[in-house]
């Protein structure tokens, strides 16, 4: 009955709609600031946010009348662009639950995730139709396609959105049970194995969505390129519309591209992975960026070597604000609550309604501050499982999810990340974690990006070994490599397992390395 003293618990004071249906919070807020824009700053297309409640409820109606019912799973397969946001919204309205799919998985992968989630119907761009047809139909539980634009081959989504055209007075969502009935099946990375279905449920959303509202000193003009199939880009997205904040995206990253939206839209907020903003620092840039007032940050960790020097390639940007999160949370674990204290490094506070230990890695005991540790989470924005796993496997006895993620926080409750717990080098006993050598090698002016793994020796057990991927450029040795970090790191962090140049680090969508791809290279390498 008594809090733990080496708990960190997170504010409660929000307001959850009594439906507790996420789809319905959405439509309302969507009217709500219905002259909000979207905008693909590409092609300038403009689109309010009122045309898209009013399409998806007309695709909510349309689904309805082809058969969907409360619970069935509905596939979507697109790149980012606009139709994405009326699919998302309009399933979840019909009762539905969603699944996101990433276009650029292939065959086997498709495979895997849709044998988790088993679709009844795919919407999907024309790209990821031409791409995955195939695929798509050669799954039984799959009985319709659905394809953007007009396609004579399959269901158009054009005749869906505006066969009819529901008033808005006249529209009720499908009835759910916003603590049980799901809203999503995502997919966990899979970076440290196959990803596994991620179940949401509508109260989770709304627990994410649902915090209290921050004034802006500037007009928040949002620019975001994180691929919206992923729980950052996808959560992050609807609670920007929940704002009413104008977002101008953009299909995929070209650097170019990039600065030249900033300076054309005049953006003020840019949601980004840490490769991006890694990228920004080895770049000459040529354009206005001046109005850029903030910058967040999430999806891997960012060192403060980068955070400092993003400070002054957006000199009118306050801090980066990171945070912390992962799929099996809804979007966040922890953020900075006071976005004008940001501190480098940090990823912030306990969020809204969580509830966080940090544990001895052997003894399982709660860690107070500034001792690093598993992180284990629970609250209302937590998972509900994982698809046809026991919750066990996952959560401990208290209920708390069990993060794989190293950390410690201070005495002021502030979060800073260390690793994965199954990413960190074991070195003579040391604990080494890959993303600290990472980012001391991003500082070499000739590195583009860098990758660390752990490779076998039979004293050490693991020594660490660096993939560099060098500037269009730059030279380096790996003799050169390996004496910058011994100058700047302890023993046991040194490149004993040496260097090897490599074109691109391989990275998941949401910017995590897939270090397991790296093993395989380095076991290739020891092959040979």
């Amino acid at each position: 009955m008594l809090k733990n003293k080496n708990y960190i618990y997170g504010p409660t004071d929000i307001e959850v709609p009594s439906h507790l249906h996420v789809g319905h919070y959405m439509l309302d807020r969507l009217m709500e600031f219905k002259d909000g824009k979207i905008i693909n700053g590409q092609t300038h297309e403009l689109t309010t946010l009122g045309q898209i409640a009013q399409q998806s409820m007309n695709l909510a109606v349309s689904l309805t009348h082809m058969g969907i019912r409360k619970g069935d799973v509905i596939g979507l397969c697109s790149e980012n662009r606009v139709e994405f946001w009326s699919s998302v919204i309009g399933t979840i309205l019909s009762g539905a639950v969603l699944t996101t799919i990433n276009m650029n998985y292939t065959k086997g992968e498709i495979t895997h995730v849709l044998g988790i989630s088993k679709p009844k119907y795919i919407i999907c761009s024309e790209a990821a139709f031409k791409t995955h047809e195939k695929t798509f139909k050669s799954l039984r539980h799959i009985k319709k396609i659905i394809v953007y634009g007009d396609n004579p081959k399959e269901v158009s989504y054009n005749d869906l959105i505006y066969k009819n055209n529901v008033i808005f007075d006249d529209f009720v969502a499908t009835d759910v049970n916003g603590q049980e009935d799901l809203a999503f099946i995502l997919y966990s990375s899979g970076t440290t194995g196959l990803p596994k279905g991620v179940m949401l449920t509508h109260l989770n959303c709304l627990n994410t969505f649902c915090h209290p509202r921050v004034e802006s000193p500037f007009e928040p003009i949002v620019l975001t390129v994180n691929p919206w199939f992923h729980a950052m880009g996808l959560m992050a997205g609807l609670l920007g519309f929940s704002q009413g904040r104008t977002t101008v995206f953009l299909p995929r990253f070209e650097m170019d591209l990039y600065l030249r939206t900033i300076e054309k839209y005049k953006v003020t907020v840019a949601q980004v992975v840490p490769p991006i903003l890694v990228a920004l620092t080895k770049t000459d840039i040529k354009y206005d960026v001046s109005s850029i007032m903030m910058v967040f940050c999430g999806a891997a960790p960012l060192s403060s070597e980068v955070s400092n020097a993003i400070q002054k390639i957006f000199p009118n940007a306050m801090p980066v604000l990171q945070g912390y999160g992962m799929t099996e949370a809804t979007l966040a674990i922890t953020r900075n609550m006071n976005i004008f204290q940001a501190m480098p490094g940090c990823v912030g506070e306990a969020t809204y309604t969580a509830v966080i230990k940090v544990i001895d890695l052997e003894t399982k005991e709660p860690l107070g501050p500034n001792k690093p540790g598993e992180v284990c989470v629970k609250g209302g924005m937590v998972m509900k499982g994982y698809v046809g796993k026991d919750r066990k496997e996952d959560f401990d006895d208290e209920g708390f999810f069990r993060t794989g993620d190293v950390a410690y926080y201070d005495e002021d409750g502030n979060f800073y990340i260390v690793d994965r717990l199954k990413e960190l080098i074991k070195y003579k006993g040391f604990q080494v974690a890959p993303a600290e050598i990472e980012a001391v090698l991003l500082q070499h002016p000739a590195v583009r990006d860098a990758g660390v793994v752990g490779v076998p020796d039979a004293q050490a057990g693991e020594v660490p070994r660096a993939f560099v991927a060098l500037q269009p450029t730059g030279k380096a040795t790996t003799e050169e490599l390996q004496a910058f970090v011994a100058e700047r790191l302890s023993k046991p962090k040194h490149l004993r397992g040496g260097v090897r140049f490599v074109p691109d680090i391989p990275k998941n969508p949401s910017g995590k390395i897939m270090r397991r791809e790296l093993r395989k290279l380095a076991q290739e390498k020891s092959k040979l």
